[in-house]
């Protein structure tokens, strides 16, 4: 199973090499990960999925909790939550062709950065089913370079992961 985790650190030098190193030690690995500052400068929020046994997550989460800079930990798997990921796709485009590119970047409420001679880049932004169907659609025209975010993740509502107000 996907576990999402939502890591809120002291924003110092060598907390993600810390934090990272927990799951290569144990032979995990992270799927995504995003990481920056929140609305207080001194506190990072990292998101970590990470694919492994329930059993075994919850292991690693308590490790992480023992980890000074940690302030709190959250697996948040299973609550309801808002994520989003940004996916940036260069694609093939000679200018007969634009038209349809363009209608698709629409439909998904992407939007085109670059215009280059043979070639667009495009962001699209969403969970991880919008940027997948995004780029089976585009797949087809020739995609020369893909990159994206890690998943970036907020529970819903004035809730904490544990179901606590």
């Amino acid at each position: 199973m996907k576990h999402t985790l939502s890591v809120l650190v002291e924003n110092q030098p060598g907390v993600l090499t810390r934090v990272c190193g927990l799951f290569a030690r144990r032979g995990y690995n992270i799927e995504s990960l995003a990481v920056g500052e929140t609305h207080d400068p001194s506190i990072s929020c990292i998101t970590i999925v990470a694919g492994g046994e329930d059993l075994v997550i919850e292991q690693v989460v308590k490790q992480l909790d023992k980890l000074i800079d940690v302030i709190e930990i959250r697996d948040i798997s299973e609550t309801e939550y808002v994520d989003r990921e940004l996916m940036l796709l260069k694609v093939r485009a000679e200018a007969s062709r634009r038209g349809e590119i363009m209608q698709i970047v629409d439909i998904f409420r992407a939007r085109i950065v670059d215009i280059g001679q043979d070639t667009l880049i495009i962001e699209c932004t969403g969970d991880d089913g919008k940027t997948q169907a995004i780029e089976k659609s585009l797949k087809p025209f020739g995609i020369v370079e893909l990159v994206r975010t890690g998943k970036i993740a907020m529970v819903r509502g004035l809730k904490y992961g544990d179901g606590r107000e």
